[in-house]
């Protein structure tokens, strides 16, 4: 893993995302789909300016860091930060909490988790997808999937609907961007259909390939390789929120943060972009496989080459929820952005077993019908 060694900027204010109430001082929130902060406690808004930015310049420039410059610990302090977190004893998650919370529920996973138990020192996000469902939008989403689960357990779905609290995180990504140039050899197949006699007399037409060399080059620029920084959930569950509209990302603020957790990344860079020349690896594949052309293809070598490596830190927003029922934990998460829904899905044993009954009896009965149709006929 990399080691980040630059000079140690001013630890981040434990209020870094607390912004209080200008008219009864209390803490306000981030409102969901909006561009303001809200007061729960007295109904006072501010809007968010968009000019600027927490760098300068235009608000909507998101500048990518060199990935060389950061690998060998040569960013600028100012690029790296230093936040209180917990670390959860199961699933590893690193969450940032608000210091007067002394004790919760982890929020990927519902083991119990005493906070202010270490900093986590990073890089800074670069951009933020803010939360566009509010709670009641995402468990509204989520019961909906819950209730389209076939054999689901009843108790889990009633439990669900309770209205116990999710929580909105703010989940760790990496963006890579570059340039590669790959050449290649390998093999076209040309198809051809010939006549042949079979054992049995008679003729029939067989498919073949004619096989040919070929090399070449090819070139592509990859942009926004989006790679998960976060090893709480799944990566079948992240993965499945996809897609996400990078379109829609602002420069990093800390106010869109305000009422949310933000997640520190436990997925270091130099790991990330080994996930990330792996998506880039599929592509070209199929690059090249377009540029051989023919019916069929034969890659026998490649030589990639991989230059202007760029990369971004991003936060995209995740509803979640970490139910436990009856002993078993259960987690459900929920694009904070479209609304799409995964998670872990329960079996109910009663309600299979009373399928499959059913679907015998089903068959019996039909099969009783055409035996009786056939002793007719």
């Amino acid at each position: 893993m990399s080691e980040f060694t630059t000079a140690q900027p001013p630890a981040a204010p434990e209020d870094a995302h607390r912004f209080p109430c200008d008219q009864c001082g209390a803490d306000m929130r981030f409102d969901p789909g909006g561009d303001r902060l809200i007061c729960d406690h007295c109904g006072h808004t501010a809007v968010l300016e968009p000019e600027g930015g927490p760098w300068g310049g235009d608000a909507r420039a998101l500048v990518e860091l060199d990935y060389e410059t950061a690998i060998a610990a040569k960013l600028p302090a100012q690029e790296m930060e230093e936040t209180r977190v917990s670390q959860c004893p199961n699933c590893g998650a690193q969450v940032e909490f608000r210091p007067e919370i002394h004790a919760k529920e982890c929020p990927f996973c519902a083991t119990p988790v005493v906070t202010d138990t270490g900093t986590h020192r990073h890089i800074k996000p670069r951009g933020v997808i803010a939360f566009q469902l509010t709670e009641r939008q995402a468990h509204a989403a989520m019961n909906d999937w819950l209730g389209g689960l076939w054999f689901a357990p009843n108790g889990l779905q009633a439990y669900a609907k309770k209205g116990r609290k999710m929580d909105g995180i703010y989940v760790p990504y990496w963006t890579y961007d570059a340039d590669t140039a790959t050449q290649y050899r390998g093999q076209r197949g040309d198809a051809y259909w010939v006549t042949v006699r079979g054992s049995d007399g008679k003729s029939r037409r067989e498919r073949r390939i004619r096989w040919s060399r070929r090399s070449g080059r090819v070139a592509r620029w990859f942009d926004d390789i989006l790679v998960l920084a976060s090893r709480s959930l799944p990566k079948t569950y992240t993965d499945r929120l996809a897609p996400w509209d990078l379109g829609a990302l602002d420069p990093y603020r800390p106010e869109f943060l305000s009422g949310f957790r933000a997640e520190g990344y436990t997925v270091e860079l130099d790991e990330g972009f080994e996930e990330a020349k792996q998506v880039m690896e599929r592509q070209i594949r199929q690059d090249i496989r377009r540029d051989i052309g023919g019916d069929e293809q034969r890659i026998d070598h490649m030589a990639i080459r991989i230059d202007d490596v760029t990369f971004k830190h991003v936060l995209l927003p995740v509803w979640v929820a970490a139910y436990k029922y009856r002993g078993q934990s259960y987690r459900f998460v929920v694009n904070g952005q479209t609304g799409k829904v995964q998670g872990e899905r329960p079996w109910s044993w009663i309600k299979i077993t009373l399928a499959v009954i059913a679907a015998a009896i089903v068959i019996a009965g039909l099969a009783y019908g055409y035996s009786v149709l056939e002793a007719g006929g």
